[in-house]
């Protein structure tokens, strides 16, 4: 394992699991969210994004989270295990609502640097489609993975990532 993807709705935890397997394996950990968004959610021209993605995923040692399904022919193609973490919209929901208002007009632990916590009804909206939006376009292309012979872990509950990290199964 020297390239993991670890792909999720916003509160599903991969933010969480991604610091957790760094510490364990000592991949270093790239966050999506830290490199694309600049002071005050400020979003990147989508031609620098690309570069900056590009850039990072032909490192030869990394964990990354983060969606942007836009760059996935850039991410995936280098990766060798892939975890998506595969949680009910009401979880997420209420993880990013309660983090919100824990940390509201605050920049939180693990969050872009300026970024301070706030309401944003898109972003709300976002989580709540995710898994009628995305999770379709993200099953198919794990599937496309595993026909390439990359590791694929396709989490639907807590327990399942709990059996998964204390089988020693990525580390």
């Amino acid at each position: 394992m020297e390239r993991v993807l670890i792909l999720g709705c916003s509160g599903s935890g991969k933010s969480t699991l991604a610091r957790q397997l760094g510490e364990r394996t000592g991949l270093p950990v790239i966050h999506l969210d830290h490199e694309y968004f600049g002071p005050d959610w400020k979003e990147p021209r989508r031609e620098d994004w690309g570069d900056t993605v590009t850039k990072l995923a032909a490192r030869d040692r990394w964990l990354m989270d983060g969606n942007y399904s836009g760059t996935f022919p850039l991410r995936m193609p280098r990766a060798d295990t892939i975890i998506f973490l595969d949680q009910p919209t009401w979880r997420c929901l209420w993880r990013v609502i309660m983090r919100t208002l824990r940390h509201y007009g605050k920049v939180r632990p693990g969050s872009a640097p300026g970024c301070r916590e706030r309401f944003d009804r898109h972003f709300l909206h976002y989580v709540a489609t995710y898994n009628l939006t995305r999770r379709p376009k993200i099953s198919a292309a794990l599937a496309d993975q595993r026909k390439l012979g990359k590791a694929v872990f396709h989490l639907r509950s807590r327990n399942g990532l709990k059996a998964l990290l204390e089988a020693g199964a990525l580390v």
